[in-house]
């Protein structure tokens, strides 16, 4: 079960809620963690980690995992999803910085966030 302050989507989310969660914290923006695999995302943590490790108390796997942060009031831009995540840096899967450098990775992500993330 996740802490009180995570949520893990599997069917969806509004972006009006995302905005909510990303004025109680941050401000501007909402750290996410994909699970590429299940198709679903943890949002809500103060830190990626946080929600890294929520998904993997739920049976994902770290080499499906990755952070990214999301900006409701861009949703619809490009920009609208941040590949930066401390929990990004994996050497052992040629992924030497914070960002998600692999484009097939980056592109399943954008597609899992847009069948989560509605108007």
């Amino acid at each position: 079960m996740p802490p009180d302050d995570m949520e893990v989507i599997r069917e969806s989310v509004t972006v009006v809620h995302l905005a909510e969660l990303a004025e109680s914290g941050f401000g501007n923006l909402v750290k996410a963690v994909i699970d590429l695999d299940q198709g679903i995302m943890a949002i809500g943590g103060e830190m990626h980690a946080d929600e890294e490790a929520t998904l993997l108390g739920l049976g994902s796997n770290q080499t499906d995992l990755w952070g990214i942060n999301l900006y409701p009031a861009q949703y619809g831009q490009a920009d609208w999803i941040e590949f930066d995540s401390m929990i990004n840096i994996r050497p052992r899967q040629g992924n030497r910085s914070r960002g998600v450098e692999d484009s097939t990775a980056q592109e399943k992500i954008v597609a899992v966030v847009g069948r989560l993330v509605r108007s």
